[in-house]
């Protein structure tokens, strides 16, 4: 589907995100979090909303430990945006949609 979500892995988390020349919205998450399911559909919104301004990524914490450990993510959902392959914010916790386009918006300036 286009615009939806890229799925990000230990092994293209850099050539996808940290190479990418611009804004990336990346969703640290894992399958069994509750919270991680709430804003899985806000993530995919901003995906498609943003498509051609911003890249969005979903990496799954327990498939990719190596990428989230290098990141310290201890708390799921995490969203980190990087812009030219540096954070620039991080948002912790189910944020609404709102929210979650707001800092992206800051970002984009």
């Amino acid at each position: 589907m286009a615009g939806s979500a890229l799925e990000l892995t230990d092994n293209n988390f850099e050539s996808e995100i940290l190479n990418h020349k611009g804004l990336c919205l990346v969703d640290f998450w894992a399958p069994w979090c509750g919270p991680c399911r709430m804003v899985a559909p806000s993530v995919e919104a901003i995906a498609t909303e943003y498509q051609g301004k911003v890249k969005v990524g979903k990496l799954n914490t327990d498939d990719a430990g190596e990428t989230a450990a290098k990141f310290g993510i201890r708390s799921i959902p995490t969203l980190i945006l990087f812009k030219n392959g540096q954070i620039v914010d991080q948002i912790i916790g189910a944020l609404p949609k709102d929210q979650i386009a707001q800092k992206v918006d800051q970002a984009l300036v």
